[in-house]
């Protein structure tokens, strides 16, 4: 099986300040996200290793590393990919008609997902989701993996674990993703998500 990379952002480290400093950004992408892409290049070898072999004894634990850090390294490939330091503002057309059909405005379903992602038990992720028979759905993701719902494909993502914005915020959670929301978020990214899934 292929091996999973870590992605090259498409922005510099330092480019998402002042919102997001340049340190926390390195550190997020270099050493956290590279940290779930080994996590889940090491599960699938040793997955492999176990269908050769017929030993399986091991099998439960290394499905929960595949959920864990497949599932990180998706969340976070989809989260550097949502900002932009031109981002910010309001989406528009079809993503910004679905937001509206599903939670009624824009600032309505801003203020739910704000709640959602600061409210996160623990550690996880705050996640608007789409799915093309039933519109957009705001999820709290805990770790990585618990809480998705099936069928239902992220499109907007969140980051809440502390690494994600201790350096800068401290224990300021709520104020890491009003920045994030109000001036981060590159909208033509989730856009083309939300084409994606329900063209």
């Amino acid at each position: 099986m292929e091996k999973h990379e870590l992605p090259t952002l498409a922005y510099a480290y330092d480019a998402l300040e002042p919102h997001y400093d340049a340190r926390t950004v390195e550190l997020h992408h270099s050493k956290h996200h590279q940290g779930y892409v080994t996590g889940l290049n090491a599960a699938l070898d040793k997955l492999a290793a176990a269908r050769t072999s017929g030993d399986h004894g091991a099998i439960k634990h290394l499905e929960r590393e595949l959920a864990f850090h497949g599932s990180g390294h998706l969340l976070h490939s989809i989260f550097w990919t949502n900002l932009s330091p031109n981002g910010g503002g309001t989406p528009t057309g079809a993503l910004a008609a679905a937001i509206d059909s599903s939670f009624g405005s824009f600032d309505a379903f801003s203020a739910q997902l704000r709640a959602a992602t600061v409210a996160v038990e623990g550690s996880g992720w705050g996640v608007l989701a789409a799915n093309r028979q039933c519109g957009l759905m705001i999820l709290q993701v805990e770790k990585h993996q618990n809480q998705i719902v099936p069928g239902w494909t992220p499109i907007l993502v969140l980051d809440v674990w502390e690494h994600a914005y201790y350096l800068k915020y401290q224990n300021r959670r709520a104020a890491f993703v009003n920045a994030i929301m109000g001036h981060l978020v590159n909208w033509d990214d989730v856009a083309k998500r939300y084409t994606a899934v329900t063209k």
